[in-house]
């Protein structure tokens, strides 16, 4: 009886021991962004395919429709549609749902997506995106978590460009009526704009960077006839699939090559997708 006994507690120690270890090499993402990262479900592409090879690995995202890194941790939403979101200022000691979110656990890695257009105006890097990265880094539990830049990509539309924000809404302290980033001439000098300045933000907060920009740029130039956009900002089906391909490696150093997963996509296109995300 003894004997039997003192089995039952070994096998419930090596059970509650087996669970510690699997909770404890559990490594949590976040993804903080909007519509261009939520679009056509990519970081449920992200688990699909991680789930193959690191099941560990559990991806969580906050994310709303049209919504700043700044907003994020600065504004309350009052109201929610698909597409649409109202907003107020947060009010002392209030937290909005992207703070409830980070203090929730300590995460491993959190992956940071704003506007690209905001990335592209000096002004709206020094006075917004910068310092909603420092508060978002404050926030953090995890010591060792790793923060990941999502470098987004060119727009759909003519060139030249050039894009301004009233000075107002930036900060009050800016004497000048506008805020504007450099005229752009086309798809190339626009794709370098983009990288350089993503390339700004992460030397200033210390961070890492993803590549998107530039592999969206290569099947734009090399294979135009795969449609990346649903629109002229947002990525299709096939551009998200590119994404989570990015991003899958970065998480687990695995090439995306050797995945099985294709997603809702042709396997052919899939396969040269995983081939440009390496």
């Amino acid at each position: 009886m003894q004997k039997t006994i003192m089995i039952l507690l070994l096998l419930i120690t090596a059970n509650s021991k087996s669970q510690n270890k699997t909770h404890d090499n559990e490594i949590n993402v976040l993804f903080i962004g909007n519509s261009l990262t939520y679009y056509h479900d990519m970081p449920q592409k992200v688990q699909m395919m991680v789930n193959e090879t690191n099941p560990n690995i559990n991806i969580e995202q906050i994310t709303f429709p049209g919504m700043s890194l700044y907003g994020h941790i600065n504004e309350i939403i009052t109201d929610e549609t698909e597409n649409l979101i109202e907003t107020r200022k947060k009010k002392e000691g209030e937290l909005t749902p992207t703070e409830k979110k980070i203090i929730e656990k300590k995460w491993d890695y959190i992956i940071l997506q704003t506007g690209t257009i905001r990335l592209l105006i000096p002004e709206v890097r020094d006075f917004k995106i910068n310092k909603a990265i420092t508060s978002i880094k404050e926030m953090v539990t995890n010591p060792a978590c790793k923060f990941i830049l999502f470098n987004t990509w060119s727009s759909k539309g003519s060139f030249p460009k050039e894009y301004c924000y009233t000075s107002l809404l930036i900060d009050p302290s800016i004497t000048k009526n506008e805020c504007c980033s450099p005229t752009i001439n086309s798809l190339k000098e626009e794709c370098e704009l983009i990288n350089h300045c993503y390339d700004l933000v992460a030397k200033k907060n210390n961070i890492l960077k993803s590549d998107n920009g530039s592999k969206f740029y290569k099947v734009l130039t090399k294979y135009p006839k795969i449609d990346l956009y649903d629109d002229d900002y947002h990525p299709s089906d096939l551009g998200s699939f590119l994404n989570a391909c990015i991003f899958y490696q970065m998480l687990t150093n695995k090439k995306a090559t050797k995945l099985k997963y294709n997603g809702e996509i042709e396997p052919k296109t899939a396969k040269l997708l995983k081939k440009i995300a390496r």
